[in-house]
């Protein structure tokens, strides 16, 4: 395990698109651009989630099936509507869209704010949300595994619909599907990237559409949109209607996106998607849908590809494929920035990452989440080998993931605006009273396959929970063995230390300027050497996404500028790769002992080996488990962007 703080992640944002289109201004060009984008990668998970939501409710093998009857067909789909609505548009894009951090949302977002309570005066409460956060965190890297699978499976599955020979085809082509998907993750998504906003806006004026079509046959469908056909259908039929929101739940899968995504695209582009595309797509199908099912009851097999014309049928399979991979796609990347941004906050070791492109900030590359995910997708398609049985699962993360956000919001709602405590216990009420139903009912699915989930959770919880508690202590032992930085300079200056000074400049990563750095005491005391210029460097990650770079560095001399020894703090948001070459040569040219020689620099590092003690420090199981997770840490130098060949690491060993 390396030294140094844990480092900051990758930029996540999006690169702004000059216009050149004539008669139109370059800033409603560039909004259009944004649009698109969001389009092609916010929207991918909740826009797939009409080919399987109404046929898992009406699924007959289901353990809890919903009688198919006209008041049941005007109940679900009128629960569907204000799920989504209740769910997507006011709990993420009017409310929890609006709680961000410096322009980044999701949930790891909420909790550097509630991190950033935790340190001032709301502690205790503040702490133990956060938390609950890392669990709602730990619940996506579920969704992360489920999603592809699901999609992906739920698409090929139309090609029973068009010719149901192919059906001992379906696990296979979908499995290659998967393979082939996370095979091209290294080369990142900017080269098709450009394509997938027109392919999601083909996909949505598709199913509204064949929406349209289906409402014409049945118009009286439109009734469904009052909310009096959902309350009449929960209170009267609440036997069925409750165990039916475990699959209902379904039509809102992806609505973390939209707020995990916010720092991407921005709040706007991504509201104005929702609004004027994606929800009237959506509802559009849904009641076509239910306008077919209603016509013919056997239209429950497959309401959705059973919708479209005969002549667009193939047509439509090979779309819901394209939207369904970019759907993975989106909750794929999403899974490798909340990984990166735990590793950032303290919750995993340093993971290696690589930046997929030069001109789409955010386009990153996690291999080891990257394989871990593909084996787990693969795994699920050929355990559960179709979307109905997976649907049992996914609804648990989704419902868990959400609640969670909810319960986060609320609070930092309180803390950071002062929202009166009347109007919070009103909003928040009623919008978890919704989510703890929805959970509720996923919980009737545990034997079928919602434990899954809370597997997954559980694990990622209990791996980043011992990981923060396993470097505290580490932290500590380190403190112990390095001794303070003052008190060992003032030895190696003030000669108690006999040491031989040699020409150039050495750069010590270290986690701060309380302690000495361990390379730095092991290269004076074993080696007897020090270089005319030392550069102790320490590397701070802000709970901010970005730090100006007027902000980048601070010089602090230690009293001992004419000894050639200072300390630089350099900060980076954990949405930024630190650079420290780079970040070196943005000092001042004039140190106190003249310009820094950065390109024949020694850079030194101090690697530590962790051994299992016997101390009650932690217990011995999550001693082995920390000690298992610190060896897919990253190579620090790399990560650094150190140069391999100057680049000196010295070992140490502590016990945990």
């Amino acid at each position: 395990m390396a030294d140094d703080r844990h480092e900051p992640a990758p930029e996540d944002g999006y690169a702004e698109p000059p216009s050149e289109s004539p008669g139109r201004s370059a800033h409603d060009s560039v909004r259009l651009a944004v649009v698109i984008g969001a389009l092609g990668v916010v929207f991918g998970d909740i826009g797939t989630s009409p080919i399987y939501t109404l046929q898992t409710v009406f699924n007959p093998n289901d353990p809890h099936p919903v009688p198919v009857s006209i008041g049941n067909v005007y109940g679900v789909v009128s629960l569907v509507f204000w799920s989504v609505m209740i769910i997507v548009t006011v709990t993420y894009v009017l409310l929890a869209m609006r709680a961000d951090n410096e322009g980044e949302g999701g949930i790891m977002a909420l909790i550097t704010l509630l991190r950033q309570m935790s340190s001032q005066r709301r502690g205790r409460a503040a702490a133990v949300l956060a938390g609950l956060g890392i669990f709602g965190a730990s619940l996506f890297f579920g969704d992360s595994m489920i999603t592809p699978a699901i999609s992906v499976l739920s698409a090929v599955e139309g090609l029973k619909v068009v010719e149901p020979s192919l059906e001992d085809a379906v696990v296979p082509i979908t499995a290659v599907i998967i393979v082939m998907l996370f095979l091209v993750q290294r080369r990142g998504t900017a080269a098709v990237g450009r394509v997938f906003g027109p392919v999601m806006i083909v996909w949505f004026t598709a199913i509204g559409a064949c929406g349209v079509g289906g409402i014409t046959d049945h118009p009286d469908i439109l009734k469904a949109l009052s909310p009096t056909y959902a309350a009449t259908f929960l209170v009267g039929h609440f036997g069925i209607a409750f165990f039916a929101l475990a699959a209902i739940v379904l039509a809102v899968t992806g609505a973390e996106a939209l707020y995990a995504d916010m720092g991407h695209f921005g709040r706007r582009a991504i509201t104005r998607g929702w609004l004027f595309l994606v929800l009237p797509a959506c509802v559009l199908s849904y009641l076509g849908q239910g306008a077919l099912i209603l016509n013919d009851p056997s239209n429950i097999s497959s309401p959705f590809f059973l919708l479209v014309p005969h002549w667009g049928r193939w047509p439509m399979v090979l779309l819901a494929t394209a939207a369904t991979v970019i759907a993975s796609q989106a909750v794929i990347t999403g899974a490798y920035s909340v990984a990166s941004q735990a590793a950032q906050l303290g919750y995993l070791p340093r993971l290696r990452i690589a930046h997929t492109s030069e001109s789409t900030i955010g386009q990153i590359y996690v291999p080891w989440i990257n394989w871990l995910l593909m084996v787990s997708v693969l795994t699920l398609v050929f355990a559960f080998r179709s979307s109905a049985a997976l649907a049992y699962a996914f609804g648990m993360a989704v419902t868990g993931t959400i609640t969670i956000t909810t319960l986060l919001f609320f609070y930092v709602a309180r803390a950071r605006w002062g929202t009166p405590r009347w109007a919070l216990a009103t909003g928040a009420g009623v919008l978890i009273f919704v989510d703890l139903l929805f959970v509720g009912a996923n919980l009737t699915k545990l034997v079928h396959g919602a434990w899954l989930p809370l597997l997954i959770g559980l694990t990622a919880f209990t791996i980043m929970t011992t990981w923060q508690r396993g470097r505290s202590i580490v932290t500590e032992e380190r403190a112990r063995h390095e001794g303070t930085l003052p008190e060992f300079v003032a030895d190696l200056t003030g000669g108690k230390v006999l040491t031989v000074r040699v020409p150039g400049t050495a750069v010590f990563l270290n986690r701060g300027k309380q302690n000495a750095p361990l390379a730095l005491r092991a290269n004076v005391e074993h080696n007897h050497v020090r270089h005319e210029q030392v550069v102790i460097l320490s590397i701070v990650t802000e709970p901010v996404p970005r730090v100006p770079a007027q902000e980048r560095t601070t010089v602090d001399a230690l009293g001992y500028a004419d000894d050639g020894i200072i300390h630089v703090t350099a900060r980076f948001g954990y949405m930024e790769t630190p650079d420290v070459p780079g970040t070196l040569a943005l000092l001042a040219p004039a140190e106190p002992e003249g310009p820094l020689q950065l390109d024949q620099a020694s850079y030194f590092l101090s690697k530590i080996e962790l051994r299992r003690g016997s101390a009650a420090t932690m217990a011995p199981w999550r001693k082995r488990l920390f000690i298992a997770t610190s060896y897919i840490t990253a190579d620090a130098a790399e990560y650094f962007s150190l140069p391999r060949e100057r680049t000196v690491i010295m070992g140490s060993h502590i016990e945990v």
